[in-house]
């Protein structure tokens, strides 16, 4: 779950002369929060050879080595009827349900539409700044869209990088619980402008017909020019038609954004599909201040794009629209006899988003490949996540996903090795948690420790810096 005319300063946003990645001691200390991870080097190249690229790639490919694999084949019912209402991270589906990356790839893509923090930097005014957070938050769920593969579980220790000096940030994530699986990231901008970090461990339920995955943990992000911190925790993801019937997803619950500084808060519905799917993918809500004033109204949909307006305006036609000097739109509904079929009936795509005279354009979704469909419904920016051009495995950490054997056969297209691989790697993991009970000895995360969020206060994985100094002498064998 691709920018055109209205991405306006999309891409770097941030001062090249200054895009280092050398964070002043002022800087570390300005909100109280976590170390910045102070290295200068990003591991590439000698200095003064150091490519424009991540990870020393020119150019990003455009598609994967191999098609998607059909799932036509394949039934769930099978391991899933004994499940229901139970949480699946325990359960082994076969590998034909998954998509080649891993859960930490997935969450990578959070930084998809890492320009609207740039910008949220450079505002002046506070609610300015918050409608980007806003609209960045909304942008992290929109790759979802249509992605119905199930990301690989990562193993214990199983780390992610990603260096994209081009979009100005780099990003280290890092599984440091297997049972609760939890998930710890931390990612800073290049120049200076903003720390991005939290702990993902997701419930997975299945429902019958549908598989629920309900966020756990923080996420926060802290824009350090403004000594701003801001957290939420993402909306539910539901999929549906697990069993039988066309797969298609929807996100629903509230979001609430608080600006830890001035007290402001941003609420963001995203609405459940309703009745007649009228409501399928839209995202409403409002920014107030600290005594609940509201302040900008915001609307639109996850699978497309975000819009903006003053209060007073989006009042005035609300109220014209009741008494029908507005057009209204047609509204698509699905027959009655298909909402009582067996399967979860697929809304039909309503017409966009109505736009309110007087609205801006907060955020819009990136068009994706024209091969897309036969690449497990990836972004541009996903395509390129698992990449792995000669000479890289010399400089990531030998946890790095993209050097995961079952992972890399996959996108390759070998689903038996694929398979394979996954089960050795399991038992593998398996055998090593025996040892440590044996031995009575506990696991050691690498690159995060556990700790309380210096803005809520709630428990949290924090990172522990040292990452892009890339000293990976003491890093588990975990492929």
């Amino acid at each position: 779950m691709n920018g055109d005319e209205e991405f306006f300063d999309a891409v770097t946003g941030f001062d090249s002369d200054n895009s280092s990645g050398e964070f002043s001691e002022a800087s570390q200390r300005a909100l109280g929060g976590l170390p910045v991870d102070t290295s200068k080097s990003t591991g590439i190249g000698e200095a003064g050879e150091r490519p424009p690229q991540e990870n020393g790639i020119q150019r990003h490919r455009t598609s994967l080595p191999a098609p998607m694999f059909t799932r036509s084949d394949f039934s769930v019912w099978g391991i899933l009827k004994k499940c229901i209402g139970l949480e699946l991270s325990k359960i082994t589906m076969p590998i034909a349900f998954n998509e080649p990356l891993s859960f930490l790839q997935r969450i990578t893509e959070y930084m998809e539409h890492i320009y609207l923090v740039h910008r949220a930097s450079r505002q002046p005014k506070a609610l300015e700044r918050m409608q980007c957070v806003a609209a960045f938050a909304v942008s992290a769920v929109a790759s979802q869209w249509e992605r119905t593969g199930k990301p690989f579980n990562p193993l214990l220790g199983e780390t992610y990088e990603l260096v994209r000096e081009d979009l100005g940030f780099r990003f280290i994530s890092e599984q440091v619980s297997h049972h609760p699986p939890v998930s710890a990231f931390y990612s800073e901008g290049l120049g200076q402008d903003f720390l991005f970090h939290g702990s993902i461990y997701p419930k997975l339920k299945f429902w019958g017909k549908s598989v629920e995955a309900e966020p756990r943990g923080t996420i926060t992000l802290e824009l350090l020019r403004h000594q701003e911190a801001y957290t939420w925790t993402n909306p539910t993801c539901c999929v549906h038609n697990v069993i039988i019937g066309k797969l298609w997803i929807e996100q629903y619950g509230t979001v609430e954004i608080l600006n830890h500084r001035t007290g402001d808060k941003c609420v963001l519905h995203f609405r459940p599909c309703g009745l007649f799917g009228k409501e399928l993918h839209k995202v409403e809500g409002h920014i107030q201040d600290k005594n609940k004033k509201k302040l900008f109204i915001i609307y639109g949909k996850w699978t497309e794009c975000l819009w903006g307006i003053d209060p007073a305006a989006y009042e005035s036609f609300r109220k014209q629209e009741r008494r029908g000097e507005t057009p209204r739109k047609s509204q698509l509904a699905i027959g009655v006899e298909d909402a009582d079929t067996e399967v979860d009936a697929v809304p039909e795509v309503q017409d966009t988003v109505q736009v309110i005279p007087g609205s801006r354009l907060l955020w819009r979704i990136n068009t994706r490949p024209p091969n897309s469909a036969q690449m497990y419904n990836f972004t541009s920016f996903t395509v390129s996540l698992n990449e792995l051009q000669t000479g890289m495995e010399k400089i990531l950490a030998p946890t790095d996903c993209r050097l995961r054997p079952d992972i890399r056969s996959m996108e390759n297209g070998n689903m038996d090795l694929a398979s394979q691989e996954k089960e050795r790697l399991e038992e593998k993991q398996r055998e090593a948690r025996k040892e440590r009970a044996k031995e009575d000895t506990e696991w050691q995360t690498r690159w995060f420790h556990q700790g309380r969020n210096p803005h809520t206060g709630t428990p949290d994985w924090l990172y522990s810096g040292g990452y892009f100094e890339r000293d990976f002498s003491g890093c588990p064998d975990i492929y």
